[in-house]
C-alpha cells in the first residue's frame, strides 16, 4: 500500500517529483495542466477554503463540469481536511437541496456555469471555484487515514440515494489495489469518460492515474459515431466504460491505426455478459479487464488480471481486499462453485452512510463483511462470478431461480444484444420469470427460439413465461438496468 497518509499528500508529492512535475496531468476542453500547475491549482481551493474557515472534517459540495478545476476542486477540499461531495449536474434545486441537507454539507463549490443554480440551492455557502485563482496556497499537513475524504451518493437502486462517507485509507488502499493490478505507469494517459459524482469516476480515474503520475484526458461527452476518433487524436493507453458504451461502440468499426496506442480496455459498474465481452476483444483486438465493485467498498473489490482474464467472471480480489461468499443468513464461507452473497473484507470498507440509517436494506458491514447484496460463486482460483441480486430471486413454486443465469443463457443467442429477467406475479405459482430483450442490429427475435436458449441450459422452471422485444432497456444510474421499472411492465404487461 502506498506510505502516504493521505491522498493530497499522495499527490502532492508525485506533483513535486522532478521527473513528473513539468509532464501534462490532466486534459479537459482543449485545455492542459502540468503537475506543477495542478498542485498550485489544488493548494489554492484549499486555502479559499480554509481562509473561509472550513474545520476538518466539513463536508463540502461541487458543482461543476468535467473540467481542469473540477479536479482540483475534489482534491483542494481532500487537501483542507474535508470530504468532497459531487453532486450530479443534472439534479434540480429541490433535489440538490435535499442531497446537501442528507449529506449536511455546509459548503458548496461552483464553477461560473453552475453558480446561479448553487447559490439558489445553498445562498448563504455558495463559493465560486474561480475565486480560488486569488486565494493563498495552504493545506492541512497532518491529514491521516482515519480522515473523512470523500462523499459517493449511491445510485438509488434499493432505495433513495444516500451518500456512502470514504477516508483516506479507504481511497488509498482502492487506489493501491487498482495500480498494481493494471500496472499503472507515467507513461500511462487514460481517457476518462464517466461522471465525475461517481465513485469510479472520482477514484479509477482520476486518483489512480494522478497518484502514478500518469495523464488524465477528459472527454465532455461520449459519442459513439466519433470516439474511435478522438482516441487517434488523443492517444490514450487506456479507458474504462461501461457495458452501454462499449456495445454502441460496435455498430462503428474504428480506422485502421486509431486504436494503436491503447494497451487494454476496463469495464465495471454494470454486467459485462461473456458474448458481449468476447466481441468486444474480438473487434477491438484489446483484452478487456472486467471487474467489480460498488460505493461501499470505495470503489473496486475484484477485477480480471490482465495476463490470466477469464471471460464471464470478474475476476480475483485486487491487493489488500478479501471476497467471501457466504450464505445470506450466514457467516461461514461456502465452498468453491457454491453460490451464496458476495461478501468484502479489507481496508476499502465505507466508514458509514451519510445520513446513518438504523434499517439498512441495500449492503451493509457485519462482523467485517460487507454484505453486499449480490449473488455470486467462487471458483477454485478465487476468480468471482456475480449471478444477480438476493432480492432478484424469482421463486417460482417453492424454487428459487436466478436472474442472472436465464439471462446468461438467452444472451447466447446471436440476435440478442441485451436482456433481463424480472419476475411478474402469477396465481399459483407466486411469481414467473419474464425477459426483456434488446435485438442486434434490429434483427427479428421470436419468443419461441428464445425460450428454447433457456431450455437447452436450465431447468424447465427457468424459461420464461413471456419474452418482450423493447428498443433498449431502461437504465438508472451508470449503465444499471432499471429492473423495477421492468417489474412494473411486467406486472402490468
Amino acid at each position: 500500500m502506498f506510505d502516504a497518509a493521505s491522498i493530497p499528500q499522495l499527490i502532492l508529492a508525485t506533483a513535486r517529483d522532478p521527473a513528473v512535475r513539468a509532464r501534462e496531468a490532466i486534459w479537459a476542453d482543449d485545455r492542459s495542466w502540468t503537475y506543477s500547475e495542478l498542485a498550485d491549482a489544488v493548494e489554492r481551493v484549499s486555502g479559499l477554503l480554509l481562509e473561509r474557515g472550513l474545520v476538518r472534517g466539513g463536508r463540502v459540495a461541487i458543482l461543476a463540469g468535467r473540467t481542469l478545476e473540477c479536479a482540483a476542486a475534489v482534491l483542494g477540499v481532500m487537501a483542507a481536511g474535508g470530504a468532497a461531495f459531487v453532486l450530479d449536474e443534472r439534479l434540480t434545486p429541490a433535489e440538490m437541496r435535499s442531497r446537501l441537507s442528507s449529506a449536511g454539507a455546509r459548503r458548496l463549490l461552483a464553477d461560473e456555469t453552475h453558480y446561479g443554480v448553487a447559490a439558489a440551492a445553498l445562498p448563504d455557502a455558495a463559493l465560486r471555484l474561480e475565486d480560488a485563482r486569488g486565494a493563498p496556497k495552504s493545506t492541512v499537513a497532518d491529514l491521516a487515514r482515519e480522515d473523512d475524504a470523500l462523499l459517493v451518493s449511491t445510485s438509488g437502486s434499493t432505495s433513495l440515494p444516500k451518500a456512502v462517507l470514504l477516508t483516506h485509507g479507504n481511497l488509498l488502499s482502492n487506489a493501491w489495489g487498482v495500480a498494481e493490478r493494471t500496472g499503472v505507469t507515467p507513461e500511462d494517459r487514460v481517457l476518462h469518460l464517466l461522471p465525475t459524482h461517481h465513485t469510479n469516476g472520482v477514484n479509477n480515474l482520476l486518483i489512480v492515474p494522478l497518484s502514478r503520475g500518469a495523464s488524465v484526458v477528459m472527454l465532455q461527452h461520449f459519442r459513439p459515431e466519433s470516439l474511435f476518433d478522438e482516441i487517434a487524436r488523443l492517444r490514450p493507453t487506456y479507458l474504462t466504460g461501461v457495458a452501454t458504451h462499449y456495445s454502441r461502440l460496435l455498430a462503428h468499426r474504428p480506422p485502421a491505426g486509431a486504436l494503436s496506442s491503447l494497451r487494454f480496455l476496463r469495464s465495471g459498474a454494470a454486467p459485462m455478459p461473456a458474448p458481449l465481452h468476447r466481441e468486444i476483444e474480438r473487434q477491438f483486438g484489446l483484452p478487456l479487464l472486467h471487474s467489480y465493485g460498488l460505493s461501499e467498498d470505495t470503489c473496486t473489490a475484484t477485477m480480471n488480471p490482465p495476463a490470466a482474464r477469464r471471460i464471464g467472471t470478474v475476476g480475483t480480489a485486487l491487493d489488500g481486499q478479501r471476497v467471501a461468499i457466504l450464505p445470506p443468513e450466514g457467516e461461514t464461507a461456502l465452498p468453491a462453485g457454491a453460490e451464496g452473497e458476495i461478501c468484502i473484507a479489507g481496508p476499502s470498507l465505507m466508514k458509514g452512510y451519510v445520513p446513518a440509517v438504523a434499517r439498512q436494506d441495500g449492503p451493509s458491514i457485519r462482523n467485517g463483511w460487507l454484505r453486499t447484496g449480490d449473488l455470486g460463486w467462487l471458483d477454485g482460483d478465487g476468480y468471482l462470478s456475480v449471478t444477480g441480486r438476493l432480492k432478484e430471486i424469482i421463486i417460482r413454486g417453492g424454487e428459487n431461480l436466478s436472474p442472472g443465469r436465464i439471462e446468461e443463457s438467452i444472451l447466447h443467442h446471436p440476435d440478442v444484444l441485451s436482456c433481463c429477467v424480472v419476475g411478474a406475479l402469477h396465481a399459483d405459482l407466486g411469481e414467473v420469470p419474464v425477459a426483456f430483450v434488446v435485438a442486434r442490429n434490429h434483427a427479428v427475435l421470436r419468443e419461441r427460439a428464445l425460450q428454447d436458449c433457456v431450455a437447452a441450459e436450465l431447468p424447465r422452471s427457468s424459461v420464461p413465461a413471456r419474452v418482450i422485444v423493447m428498443d433498449a432497456l431502461p437504465e438508472i444510474g451508470i449503465g444499471k438496468v432499471d429492473r423495477q421499472a421492468l417489474k412494473r411492465l411486467a406486472r402490468g404487461a
